[in-house]
């Protein structure tokens, strides 16, 4: 816990740089309770409870970074102190140290524990649920099932693919407790279905995620190969007992059935995000937390390999390491791009958004902008909604053709971008009556300046 605890405190500002949905983390949470609450009935419902807390500690810290993060930062090392309870119950100290530094030196948990975002949260809150149902299972309890209850329904409000841990945790429940784990699951899941229903008429928000790429798959697979070798290596032990043979069967289940789930459910909609079903880790770490446990218990040579492996894996997760604590190891990174905004507009100069997610670094910076929006309408708190309202393709291209020079700002190529009415009006009018003078880059956009033909 100590460990988590320091690695996500070192380097927690990042240069102070804010991503994308960080920055929707601050516009959204910023604002007062009845604004948001008409904004969650548009759009980003489904993190309405992480915007609430996020409001309250905003309120009484203020917005910088810290505060951002470090609510990210304490969640998952509660994390990994529920990791290593769950070794230690199951398979004994050795097996709990060797599990929670496993699940602390992971890449994808330091990034997640410095994220303004309710990953980390829902990670904490799955992890200590499976450690009271193990509890629940072993003294068959109403208080630790309603507990159980009450820790999963928390995590799927704060985001709703929490409940893919529900079909983990089904395949670990034994026979003889299957019918209260039955009665205990049903209420969760009827009490996030407004919260599903609501997310289902925004899912255009996630209509920019494309069909889970082949290296996901790959780096999947590749995790996979190795979690079940851990497996492999924790079940050849002859002495093996029950609590021990439990802890493998939860490890699987909790690596392999939430992400494996959610990739499946991708090829009929593409919804995969590696950062949904972070809490996996755990499962990942419990395996090899025993692995581990279980090369130490055998001869000299294998316990000098063990060690040598595991400082190898170190060693050679430090350049990853090193670079999660910096600005560019996220994508879209919104202060960048304010800066670059500034330094490359005239005040006299119109700015269009190709990619209206590119306006996402107002919801970070209160200060205006150079240039003049030429789409806007309405701003983004006044329409309760993250990126302001437009106006009509006619009124824009007018707009549009009154200015000598233009900024406008893209994702970046090979990401996909808006292909509506107003982006194609943007695009033909830039085409038709502009030439471009000069094109910059900032992490995550691209910021093209237009001008009339001869006014470069």
């Amino acid at each position: 816990m100590l460990l988590t605890l320091a690695l996500g405190l070192w380097g927690v500002r990042r240069g102070d740089a804010v991503w994308h949905d960080e920055a929707v983390t601050i516009g959204l949470a910023s604002r007062d309770l009845p604004d948001l609450w008409q904004t969650l009935g548009r759009v980003d419902a489904v993190h309405g409870l992480y915007y609430l807390l996020m409001h309250c500690l905003f309120d009484v810290f203020g917005t910088d970074v810290v505060v951002l993060r470090l609510p990210s930062v304490l969640a998952m090392a509660a994390a990994t102190a529920g990791v290593a309870t769950l070794a230690v119950h199951l398979a004994g100290p050795r097996a709990g140290l060797c599990a929670g530094i496993v699940f602390a030196v992971l890449p994808g948990v330091q990034r997640y524990a410095q994220e303004g975002r309710s990953y980390a949260l829902v990670c904490a809150l799955v992890v200590w649920a499976t450690y009271t149902l193990v509890r629940a299972v072993e003294r068959d309890r109403r208080g630790m099932w309603a507990a159980y209850a009450g820790l999963l329904l928390a995590a799927c409000l704060l985001h709703e693919f929490a409940v893919l841990a529900l079909a983990a945790h089904a395949l670990f429940v034994p026979r003889a407790r299957r019918r209260i784990f039955a009665e205990t699951a049903v209420p969760v899941v009827v009490a996030l279905a407004p919260l599903v229903l609501v997310s289902m008429r925004q899912s255009s928000q996630v209509g920019w995620l494309d069909a889970t790429k082949p290296d996901e798959y790959a780096r999947f697979s590749l995790m996979a190969g190795v979690a079940l070798a851990a497996a492999a290596l924790a079940w050849a032990r002859r002495t093996r007992t029950a609590h021990e043979s439990r802890l493998i069967a939860l490890g699987l289940s909790l690596f392999l059935g939430p992400t494996g789930l959610l990739m499946l459910l991708s090829l009929a909609k593409p919804l995969y995000l590696d950062r949904y079903v972070v809490y996996g880790a755990a499962g990942f770490a419990l395996l090899l937390g025993a692995a581990f446990d279980q090369a130490l218990r055998l001869g000299p040579g294998i316990r000098a390999g063990a060690v040598i492996a595991a400082v190898v894996a170190c060693v050679a997760l430090v350049p990853a390491t090193l670079e999660l604590r910096t600005p560019a190891s996220r994508s879209d990174d919104m202060t960048t791009l304010a800066a670059t905004l500034r330094e490359t507009t005239r005040p006299d100069a119109g700015v269009v958004y190709l990619s209206v997610k590119r306006r996402a670094w107002e919801l970070a910076d209160s200060r205006p902008g150079a240039g003049v929006d030429l789409a806007r309408a309405r701003g983004p708190a006044a329409s309760h909604s993250l990126y302001g309202t437009e106006v009509p393709p006619d009124e824009l291209r007018a707009r549009m053709l009154t200015r000598y020079r233009i900024v406008a700002v893209d994702s970046p190529s090979g990401v996909a971008v808006e292909d509506d009415v107003m982006a194609r009006v943007k695009r033909d009018t830039l085409a038709d009556h502009f030439e471009v003078c000069s094109v910059r880059t900032a992490d995550g956009s691209a910021i093209t300046v237009y001008a009339r033909p001869g006014h470069c």
